[in-house]
């Protein structure tokens, strides 16, 4: 809901450290890759009840995810690139709630909840991005993605900062794993009307 408000500051923080990265050789694709490895490490300190550890690696995570974008600009942007960058995103966005699911019992069905709302939300997301593809349809929105993006409710955004606020208040996490895969419901439900009536 507020990624494309927010993507303009967000390239504006990270094009100086991109920079001194690309200049410097480092590709995209290794800073994806380095990433994804933080955000993994995060969501097993969740497992452990490491919260405070977990929080460091999902935001080393996104820090991460908006450099290898920059850099990838700087560079030229590659379709393998792209493709890294979307696939260990939705593996990431996983990972963080079955950390939780481990850390207690408790967590254990409101992560399968969210998780299964993700899948809806990526599923949608990605199923949309390829038919628009071949259609040659362009996200105004979102014109430097690598694919197309469709947006919703529950974005990149809202999604980090209720893993944010699951680090910072780990007990109420049933209650935050539970409200937010109700927004993520809606969020389906809202593109597959839209791939319906748009993809006619």
């Amino acid at each position: 809901m507020f990624d494309a408000r927010l993507l303009p500051l967000q390239r504006r923080l990270l094009h100086p450290v991109a920079r001194w990265l690309s200049l410097r050789g480092v590709s995209a694709d290794a800073i994806s890759l380095v990433g994804f490895a933080f955000g993994a490490a995060g969501a097993l300190a969740a497992a452990y009840g490491a919260f405070g550890l977990a929080l460091a690696g999902i935001l080393a995570n996104r820090i991460g995810d908006g450099l290898d974008g920059e850099v990838a600009r700087m560079a030229g942007a590659t379709d393998r690139g792209a493709f890294l960058d979307i696939a260990l995103d939705f593996v990431f966005y996983a990972l963080v709630p079955l950390g939780f699911a481990v850390a207690a019992p408790q967590n254990a069905l409101p992560a399968a909840l969210l998780i299964a709302s993700f899948v809806g939300t990526g599923s949608s997301f990605l199923a949309f991005s390829v038919i628009a593809e071949r259609r040659g349809l362009q996200a105004q929105d979102y014109p430097s993605k690598g694919i197309f993006y469709l947006g919703g409710l529950t974005e990149g955004t809202e999604t980090i900062a209720v893993l944010i606020a699951m680090c910072l208040w780990p007990s109420a996490f049933p209650w935050l794993a539970g409200g937010y895969a109700l927004a993520c419901t809606l969020t389906t439900l809202t593109r597959w009307y839209a791939g319906w009536t748009l993809l006619r």
